[in-house]
């Protein structure tokens, strides 16, 4: 089903309201987390400060990304949108490492206001893109050409590598060179042209430490909009090899055993599941 642009008519939809990589909820942190989305008339007051916005009525939301200077309203916050996909788990959602429903509408709204961020203009002829009528796309406005593009998804992986190290078990941990904050994290990258997402795994775990992996297992996906990445999780064990860093991806690389890890990513991240166990092997 196609996008559409935000008509009056659309104020009876929950909205999803973004700055950059946050989102907008309501303070109050009792309400459930649905509870907490702001409404359409909120949605209405703020399209004088916007950069993008839509609405997907099949999937029943509207969705805008504010301006970088947008202070939202009063009785609201803006939080990390990563900070949503934890708090609107269940318990059950937490402890699997499963995404919620209201998470995964997030990432979907976030996704789609980053790609219209992007593709304002047709790659073959230039001319301005607009909706589809009909399909989930942004159509080029030049009748002669008449291009659809659709989403763009970028496949990554992210990997957990363990080893046995006397009667105590270690994880390999990497500090990323762009990453922000002073965290470590699991070894990922993205899937090349003609690979499949397992040799990727193998790929980036041997080009970024040295290390060889084995007994690779799929535990998981989610979908990780900053701005269009789908991140495919798996652990592994070691197999052979010594650390030796790929220096401009990382900053620093190690074993750490687990009661005595370094910063790690905050909850909602693939990375927390995999280092806390909340992605189980299938």
């Amino acid at each position: 089903m196609p996008l559409t642009e935000y008509k009056k008519d659309d104020e009876d939809l929950p909205a999803f309201i973004f700055r950059g990589n946050d989102i907008l909820i309501r303070k109050e942190d009792s309400l459930p987390c649905e509870k907490r989305l702001p409404d359409g008339q909120l949605f209405s007051r703020l399209t004088g400060s916007y950069t993008n916005l839509f609405t997907e009525r099949e999937y029943g939301y509207s969705a805008m990304m504010l301006d970088g200077e947008s202070q939202g309203a009063e009785g609201w916050i803006f939080i990390p949108l990563r900070e949503f996909f934890w708090i609107s788990k269940s318990e059950s959602e937490q402890l699997s490492g499963l995404p919620s429903r209201l998470g995964s509408l997030a990432a979907r709204a976030h996704g789609f206001l980053s790609l219209l961020a992007t593709y304002k203009f047709c790659p073959r002829c230039g001319s301005a893109l607009s909706f589809d009528t009909k399909e989930t796309a942004m159509r080029c406005s030049n009748p002669g050409c008449g291009r659809l593009d659709f989403p763009h998804i970028e496949p990554a992986v992210i990997v957990l590598v363990s080893r046995r190290q006397g009667a105590d078990q270690e994880i390999l941990l990497v500090k990323n060179r762009n990453s922000k904050g002073n965290f470590y994290g699991c070894v990922s990258g993205f899937v090349e042209m003609g690979e499949r997402i397992e040799d990727a795994a193998v790929r980036e775990v041997m080009e970024e430490t040295g290390i060889a992996i084995k007994n690779l297992r799929y535990v998981g996906s989610q979908s990780w909009p900053f701005p269009d990445q789908l991140m495919f999780a798996f652990t592994a064990d070691y197999e052979a090899g010594e650390i030796t860093m790929q220096e401009e991806e990382l900053l620093d690389a190690g074993w750490f055993h687990r009661n005595a890890l370094p910063e790690i990513p905050r909850p909602g991240s693939v990375a927390y599941n995999l280092i806390t166990g909340n992605f189980t092997p299938s």
